[in-house]
């Protein structure tokens, strides 16, 4: 094979392999945005679940030893 061949066969398939990781790179990004966000937010909530479930109900009189 001629070398200028093999040279345009080559930018060809870069080419092709730069489009294909571009299209993946976005579409990565459509599907999962910002994980770390969604992890804090889900981390955040469990805790004030947690505050919520440990906290004494309002209105309630402390027992009476």
């Amino acid at each position: 094979m001629h070398s200028e061949n093999h040279l345009a066969l080559h930018d060809g398939r870069a080419a092709d392999l730069r489009a294909e990781a571009d299209a993946d790179r976005l579409a990565a990004t459509v599907r999962n945005p910002h994980p770390v966000a969604l992890r804090t937010r889900l981390g955040w909530t469990l805790v004030e679940v947690g505050l919520r479930l440990a906290a004494p109900p309002k209105g309630a009189t402390p027992a009476a030893a």
